[in-house]
């Protein structure tokens, strides 16, 4: 089966040199080292390696048997869940699943809105509804407060027995508020594995329940990140492109270039950005160091944040991700009165112009200063999201070792939580 993500680097010439990827190899050693060998800082973190290979086909059938379900019972689910216990889930929903199922999905707790939580509670109040909360500890603030809501929301319309079958909590194996609570209450119980972190956690029942009460192929998308898996072992780094671009990544912070803008230019691929954004922030942002992750909308970005990433400081480098395949769906037609200059692209894709946007993009931000790479998957399907994601993993804890930091903790941020929980009067 094996369509080959690609990772193009012909706008480096200038920024990056064959001595340059030389000169930092023995950090990638290291880096594959730490993680081949599982001897580096975070080494109780690295479930996420092994997981498209070593997933249980009893939890699969689990999860495709328990998301059917919601589906046939409910008119819309509602998934509960902030950080990496959100965006994994978010961006496979958004990628793949038919825009009218789409719709069935609503997503609750990733912040502190009320307004926006009442909203919805509003618009499914004669609805029959299903949740799955997804929390390690269940006493994040966000999804926490959330679960609480919609939990007594749910309990106006249905009795107990009828409310076992219409949550779910995905969460610790043993310990934990929202265990304890799943086990007091019924409610069935998926796992978060103990050395899987949640911005790692896509590919465990995390993302993978959510997206198959969406329609989307969960088989597909292990099977992608299986497939990026065996393709991510060597240590040469012309053929294990996750290690090829951490070392670009870092070569180029070294070299002042301190913001990295990931460019999408399919708007379905918005929450990979998202979801992109926590792992590298979370996982390099520490001890004073780390590339700062920003993320755009092409073309639609263009008409904003084009002008400073062509015109602006020159720190910063980009990263398109972009699918080979092309979209036949929306010929542009002929006009007689050709009002608007257009009968020169009749005839041709909506996508062809989307094409040749990204093209002319990474030209005339490469000459204007931005050196840029382009992450390029066969199509928007669920194998090469599976190979994306498992790409940008490998990528980002090889670069954030690079870096010199842990890229599997987290300690900053509990600082806005203490002052959070002072400032509501927690009990200590």
């Amino acid at each position: 089966m094996s369509n080959k993500l690609i990772l193009d680097t012909g706008y480096l010439d200038g920024f990056v040199s064959g001595k340059d990827l030389e000169g930092i190899f023995s950090e990638v050693e290291k880096a594959h080292s730490f993680l081949e060998e599982r001897n580096g800082p975070g080494k109780e973190f690295l479930g996420w390696m092994d997981l498209p290979a070593d997933i249980d086909e009893g939890l699969i059938k689990k999860m495709e048997e328990t998301s059917a379900r919601l589906d046939r019972e409910s008119d819309a689910i509602i998934i509960i869940g902030i950080g990496g216990s959100y965006l994994g889930a978010r961006a496979v929903i958004e990628a793949l699943s038919p825009h009218l199922v789409n719709r069935k999905i609503f997503f609750a707790g990733c912040d502190l809105s009320c307004d926006r939580l009442a909203d919805m509670l509003d618009t499914l109040k004669d609805k029959d509804i299903s949740v799955n909360v997804i929390s390690k500890s269940g006493t994040t603030t966000e999804p926490a407060i959330a679960f609480r809501i919609v939990e007594d929301f749910l309990k106006k319309k249905y009795d107990a027995d009828k409310l076992k079958r219409r949550v779910v909590c995905t969460t610790d194996r043993e310990r934990g508020a929202l265990k304890a609570m799943a086990d007091k209450k019924g409610y069935e119980t998926f796992v978060i594995p103990d050395d899987v972190g949640g911005r790692f956690s896509v590919l465990t029942p995390v993302g993978l329940l959510p997206g198959a009460c969406a329609g989307v192929d969960i088989r597909g998308l292990i099977a992608g990140a299986k497939d990026q898996r065996e393709r991510s072992v060597s240590l040469d780094i012309d053929e294990n492109m996750s290690y090829r671009y951490a070392a670009i990544r870092n070569i180029l912070y070294r070299k002042g270039k301190r913001i990295e803008v990931l460019s999408n230019f399919d708007g379905r691929l918005r929450y990979v950005g998202q979801w992109w954004k926590q792992l590298f922030a979370e996982s390099e942002g520490k001890d004073g160091r780390g590339i700062f992750p920003a993320s755009c909308d092409f073309t639609t970005d263009l008409h904003s944040m084009g002008q400073l990433i062509q015109q602006g400081e020159r720190n910063l480098f980009e990263t398109f991700l972009v699918t080979a395949k092309e979209s036949e769906r929306c010929p542009i037609p002929r006009c007689d009165e050709d009002l608007d200059s257009l009968n020169y692209l009749a005839g041709k894709q909506v996508d062809h112009v989307n094409r040749k946007a990204c093209e002319a993009t990474a030209e005339a931000h490469f000459e204007g200063g931005v050196p840029n790479v382009t992450v390029r998957i066969d199509e928007r399907s669920a194998f090469c999201l599976g190979q994306l994601f498992y790409f940008f993993e490998k990528a980002v804890a090889a670069s954030g070792y690079m870096l010199g930091v842990n890229p599997f903790d987290q300690p900053g941020v509990e600082a806005y939580k203490r002052k959070m929980f002072r400032l509501l009067g927690k009990p200590l």
